[in-house]
């Protein structure tokens, strides 16, 4: 849509194998944009979009998948990246990352911890654990009291949701890759309720640090100090500095502890988050569904080094040279997310958020806010 309307370019999308199926739906949900020959929808494998993108008819790019498919289009096979490209099409690009989850130090109580529990399991396991967005490293203060009742809410949470398959090619591999690169040689997990969760010493763990898993893993690594404001500072220097890729990052922060940073203060230390999505409380992955917002990498990424990508989309603002969005939430909702792994009515409460979608009525409101709440 970004390319269609924003850039003013007709598209043909080719879809991933893995999401062939959508392509039925997808025809029909943007049949008056296929119909004047303005969007075709195509599937096929990887052949297929070697093809499509050096076909002479096709004058730009845009990718969603990971830095190495960016590459093959880009560079060709190898690793040399000098000279000039060997695609030269105009290519943008959204790649994903190791995407951190800072959680800031404060006075935290036994419900606070189990919601955050929670909240962190679902911004890992959403899609069974295959999101570009997915949070991969927990970055934790060394001095918090409560570090470790953190983590065994998260692991509670992580191991009570539902046992999915791990669907997405390669994802055994990955893990075991992962793993060892961790200090664990058990067998991958199979299934995602076995998500394993391994502490690494910051800034001493490429694998942690550099490799998108993108499959239930999580790490876990702490940073000295006990004062909010000091460790948020240094938490965002080593996100910067360390951690592949500017997708998105997520702050959990206390209103106690925001309020002993200050406000003002706090919105300084996060402009330097350089990341294109930032949630606060909250999960960068809401960003992506929310059509107002940019979504894309941090500015100033090259074809020679990509990261998590050149470019944005969305936005239907359509701002000229979005930098990022900034999303907060209440550091508690009054009731659990719907979006959250472990809200009992989920499967329920999507279709009649789909259908209110579809046709508007306030008459559906009742049943929705009910199954919203009894999740």
């Amino acid at each position: 849509l970004h390319k269609l309307f924003v850039e003013n370019q007709v598209v043909l999308v080719k879809l991933n194998s893995v999401n062939e199926y959508l392509a039925e739906f997808l025809a029909t949900a943007l049949a008056p944009l296929i119909g004047p020959g303005f969007l075709r929808i195509g599937t096929g494998d990887a052949a297929v979009g070697q093809y499509l993108c050096s076909h002479p008819l096709v004058e730009t790019i845009h990718i969603t998948g990971s830095g190495a498919a960016h590459d093959a289009i880009v560079w060709g096979a190898g690793s040399d990246k000098t000279g000039p490209p060997r695609n030269p099409r105009p290519i943008s690009s959204e790649l994903g990352g190791v995407s951190p989850t800072i959680v800031v130090p404060g006075p935290w109580s036994a419900a606070d911890l189990a919601y955050h529990g929670e909240l962190v399991a679902s911004q890992k396991l959403n899609n069974a654990g295959f999101n570009c967005i997915a949070c991969q490293v927990l970055v934790l203060a060394a001095a918090w009291p409560q570090r470790n009742d953190f983590l065994a809410g998260v692991r509670t949470a992580l191991a009570q949701s539902a046992p999915r398959p791990l669907y997405y090619p390669g994802a055994s591999a990955r893990l075991a890759d992962w793993q060892h690169g961790l200090g664990m040689d058990a067998p991958a997990p199979t299934s995602t309720n076995q998500c394993p969760v391994l502490s690494f010493r910051a800034g001493e763990n490429a694998i942690a640090e550099n490799f998108e898993v993108f499959a239930p893993a999580l790490g876990v690594t702490e940073l000295p100090g006990d004062d909010p404001a000091a460790f948020l500072r240094a938490a965002i220097a080593y996100a910067n500095q360390h951690l592949a890729g500017t997708l998105g990052a997520n702050i959990l922060i206390h209103p106690k502890t925001m309020k002993q940073i200050g406000r003002a203060n706090f919105e300084v230390l996060i402009a330097d988050l350089r990341y294109g999505t930032i949630a606060i409380n909250s999960w960068t992955a809401l960003g992506f569904g929310t059509p107002q917002a940019s979504w894309g990498a941090f500015p100033g990424h090259t074809l020679a080094d990509v990261q998590s990508g050149i470019g944005f989309v969305h936005n239907s603002y359509m701002f000229d040279r979005p930098e990022r969005t900034v999303l907060e939430a209440p550091f508690r909702a009054p009731f659990r997310p719907p979006w959250f792994i472990s809200h009992r009515r989920a499967h329920v409460l999507g279709r009649l958020m789909l259908q209110f979608q579809y046709r508007p009525s306030l008459g559906q409101l009742p049943q929705i806010m009910w199954n919203a709440i009894k999740g």
